[in-house]
């Protein structure tokens, strides 16, 4: 559904975008993850057609390659956009707002009324349909800003950071809205920089990093590939043999406490239980996309 060749684009002598390449398959579910400032943003707005990449190409859709420009106005009715700045008119209400940008794309009559009907519901705000949009909190708009995207029944959904700034019961509103979504088969590109996010939502993830693709893969492909071991953390009972400690991977032993790296944590602790060495508490501590982005970056992923 889309697919982006050698994406680059600067602002004067800031390389936003520096040569970004990945395709996105129907119904599939898609992560660009990495810190504020890593070129998320701005390669949405080239997969949209609101900025001209400096090099590179899009194409959005399954028709041949001189009618997916994302600027031709068919390929836009493809798409919806929840952008991470609310595009939303606070002096209205939700169903003003809704109403407005269903005009916008050509619906009116009866089948605008049963898509406004429809968004309200999927939002969950019926019942406060008519207040201005400046009353609501943050989480409210940002489902707004969602149901505003879906409002003409795009093929492809482009969420831009959606849970920023939202309450726990929104943002699950959002993860659940989502998972329906996927049942329906959306297309979907989500960018985020919550780690978590991106190992709930998403089918493959792009970690991106000051406008570089670092890696792309599945979850549980990137975890294997760049995640690294698994980290044991431990406080004993008595003591423990300084040697076997040591023979461990990355052993350490200060105190009561032992430290170590693993493949196989629980194997490895069973054994050491087998050796005589008792534990009173026990932490592992599996390798996820912090980890990856630590491995690929020698930083974490919120230090960006």
């Amino acid at each position: 559904m889309i697919k982006a060749q050698d994406l680059r684009k600067n602002y004067g002598e800031n390389v936003a975008v520096d040569g970004l390449s990945f395709q996105i398959a129907a119904g599939e579910t898609f992560g660009l993850l990495g810190p504020n400032g890593a070129g998320k943003t701005t390669t949405i707005s080239m997969l949209v057609g609101l900025l001209a990449p400096d090099s590179g190409t899009v194409e959005v859709g399954d028709a041949s390659p001189g009618e997916s420009d994302p600027t031709h106005p068919k390929v836009r009715t493809l798409i919806g956009i929840a952008p991470q700045s609310l595009s939303l008119y606070e002096d209205l209400t939700a169903k003003e707002n809704l109403r407005f940008f269903g005009q916008l794309y050509g619906l009116s009559g009866g089948h605008l009324n049963e898509r406004v009907t429809w968004a309200l519901e999927f939002a969950e705000l019926n019942d406060r349909k008519n207040d201005r949009v400046k009353t609501y909190s943050g989480g409210m708009k940002r489902r707004l800003n969602i149901a505003v995207a879906l409002i003409h029944e795009p093929r492809i959904l482009l969420l831009d950071e959606p849970t920023v700034g939202v309450d726990p019961q929104s943002r699950n509103h959002i993860f659940e809205s989502i998972h329906r979504l996927q049942k329906q088969g959306m297309t979907i590109l989500y960018t985020t920089h919550y780690m978590e996010e991106a190992q709930r939502l998403c089918d493959r993830v792009a970690i991106v990093d000051q406008g570089k693709l670092l890696a792309l893969d599945s979850v549980s492909g990137l975890i294997a590939n760049h995640g690294g071991t698994s980290v044991v953390k431990a406080e004993l009972m008595g003591s423990a043999d300084p040697q076997l400690v040591e023979s461990l991977h990355g052993g350490s032993l200060e105190g009561s406490t032992v430290r170590f790296e693993s493949d196989r944590p629980l194997e490895q602790v069973a054994e050491l239980t087998s050796k005589g060495m008792q534990f009173s508490t026990l932490n592992i501590a599996q390798p996820d996309l912090e980890s990856v982005f630590l491995a690929l970056t020698g930083r974490s992923l919120r230090d960006g």
